[in-house]
């Protein structure tokens, strides 16, 4: 869902199966919504926020990238530049998909849990201020990068040094951020945003008949798909891994760790988006993080220095984390998420054998 790439939902038939899924969430309206075209909106809104001087003119206002959760603006003026994001209740870049707005409130709790810690801090943006009830959050603005989905087209590779910070990150998150009690903040929890994966992850990849026709991102690819949907012992190990996943656990993960959410600044690498944030179990951020380095077709040194530099806490499961990442190939592949790869038909055939290997489904 939201974070993943939805590139091919216009083909998706929203019946009322998929409908009764997004039935629990509420919808909220907003007093303030940011829009683009409106610049005074925005001048009289931030100035009453304390976010402007009494003098300082918004001089320009752009989207700073084509998000798929929400709706996301740099802000200018002649003396700095911020980034203004607002969850709403949807998806903002198919808004036939309701999603949590608390969503904003999740990430903006992230950030500010995160501040103890100078090298998590120093890898993602700073937050200015949060907006309660409208869902809003505004944040130092990194500058001009480009997100490392590039690497999915074989044109780019990650660096060793990337590699390495965003294993440290991860590192640093899992062991430090550890709770000493069930007393799990509800924002902090973040389960409606975790049901809305739960399904998209878990479950509709391996659905026989879920709407969506897969010839269309590319030809034959039902007919790779259909022994997946039709094996019960992968579906019995997607069930125990999405129980895994809705459990709350007692380490923060970032939730959403994948190229999508990977900055490339002129400061170096950096982390966005925690909104999928949750205490859980430190194996899916890894797991997913692994996925998207294979599909992606990153050398055996990328993959062995991701294995090499994040530094697991106790009672981490290397297993369970190949089997995130099987499950995430999966998804990624036959599901409705899909990404930008340049895999072929049979390459594509290729990692969903893998995928069950890490799955230990024979």
């Amino acid at each position: 869902m939201p974070g993943m790439i939805f590139l091919y939902l216009a083909y998706f038939d929203f019946s009322e199966f998929h409908k009764k899924l997004y039935s629990h969430l509420t919808f909220i309206k907003h007093n303030m919504k940011i829009d683009i075209d409106d610049i005074k909106g925005m001048q009289a809104y931030l100035l009453g926020k304390g976010l402007l001087k009494a003098d300082e003119v918004i001089t320009h206002m752009e989207k700073p990238g084509e998000g798929n959760m929400n709706y996301t603006l740099r802000v200018t003026t002649p003396e700095r530049s911020m980034i203004v994001k607002q969850a709403n209740p949807y998806v903002q870049k198919y808004p036939q998909i309701p999603a949590p707005p608390q969503r904003a409130l999740s990430e903006a709790t992230f950030y500010y849990t995160v501040q103890k810690t100078e090298a998590i801090k120093e890898i993602m943006p700073q937050i200015l201020a949060v907006d309660k009830v409208n869902f809003i959050i505004v944040l130092q603005d990194l500058g001009t990068g480009t997100d490392t989905s590039v690497i999915y087209n074989r044109k780019e590779n990650l660096s060793l040094e990337e590699v390495k910070k965003l294993c440290n990150y991860l590192s640093l998150l899992h062991k430090e951020y550890i709770l000493s009690s069930d007393n799990i903040d509800e924002l902090m929890a973040n389960r409606a945003l975790r049901k809305l994966n739960h399904e998209h992850i878990f479950l509709y990849p391996l659905l026989e008949d879920n709407g969506f026709d897969l010839n269309t991102i590319q030809e034959g690819l039902s007919a790779v798909a259909l022994p997946y949907k039709k094996n019960d012992a992968l579906k019995e190990k997607a069930r125990l891994l999405g129980e895994n996943y809705m459990k709350d656990g007692c380490i923060l993960l970032h939730g959403d760790f994948y190229p999508g959410s990977w900055m490339r600044t002129a400061d170096g690498i950096k982390v966005l988006d925690p909104e999928f944030c949750f205490y859980g179990s430190a194996e899916f951020d890894t797991g997913v993080m692994r996925a998207h380095l294979m599909m992606a077709e990153q050398s055996a040194d990328i993959i062995n220095a991701m294995e090499a530099n994040y530094k697991p806490g106790i009672n981490y499961d290397h297993s369970l984390s190949l089997a995130y990442t099987g499950i995430e190939l999966i998804r990624r592949i036959i599901g409705l998420a899909q990404l930008p790869l340049s895999l072929s038909l049979q390459e594509k055939k290729a990692m969903l054998e893998k995928a069950l290997i890490l799955l230990e489904i024979k």
